[in-house]
């Protein structure tokens, strides 16, 4: 099963020098019955590219949390075995949740398909968006219309042999 798990650059950074992501059971995003039923389509491309925004709009969350984080977001692309992430049966089509799915616990980053991050000139509408996200989570149309703006950016694709350039590690 393909997850796809926010981060942000230096939480991309531990998973490197560790080796893992998660430390314990952790949210990723994933193809659910949810996130079918919501976007209703069969195609597996749109629902996982689905999946994946779903997961960027979580890093985003992450990116905000964390004042010294630069302002990208970043998600990793990787599969897990079936039964190691399972959704909440009973979130059912809550927009907050779809896609949303729990690994029971730390997974290799060597499992790890794909890196996808912002390009460098994100980082003003990422940080723009970060700063609105609760006043959108209020309900204030603006700052909603700000936090799509960063959804405007597609995240770039890296290969997993990238991560040391990604996050400064050079080898």
């Amino acid at each position: 099963m393909r997850v796809y798990v926010p981060l942000t650059l230096p939480g991309l950074a531990e998973a490197y020098k560790t080796g893992e992501l998660g430390h314990g059971p952790f949210t990723a995003y994933a193809v659910t019955p949810a996130l079918r039923e919501w976007y209703l389509s069969d195609d597996i491309e749109e629902l996982e590219y689905a999946a994946l925004n779903r997961a960027a709009l979580a890093s985003l969350r992450l990116v905000a949390l964390d004042a010294g984080a630069p302002r990208r977001r970043v998600v990793v692309a990787v599969d897990v075995p079936d039964g190691a992430a399972a959704a909440d049966p009973g979130a059912g089509p809550d927009p907050a949740s779809l896609g949303e799915v729990r690994v029971g616990g730390p997974v290799a980053l060597a499992r790890a398909a794909a890196v996808h991050v912002d390009a460098d000139e994100a980082e003003a509408d990422v940080a723009a968006a970060a700063d609105a996200l609760g006043a959108a989570d209020r309900g204030d149309d603006d700052a909603q219309f700000t936090v799509d703006g960063a959804e405007d950016h597609e995240l770039l694709w890296f290969a997993t042999q990238e991560i040391p350039n990604l996050v400064g590690l050079d080898d």
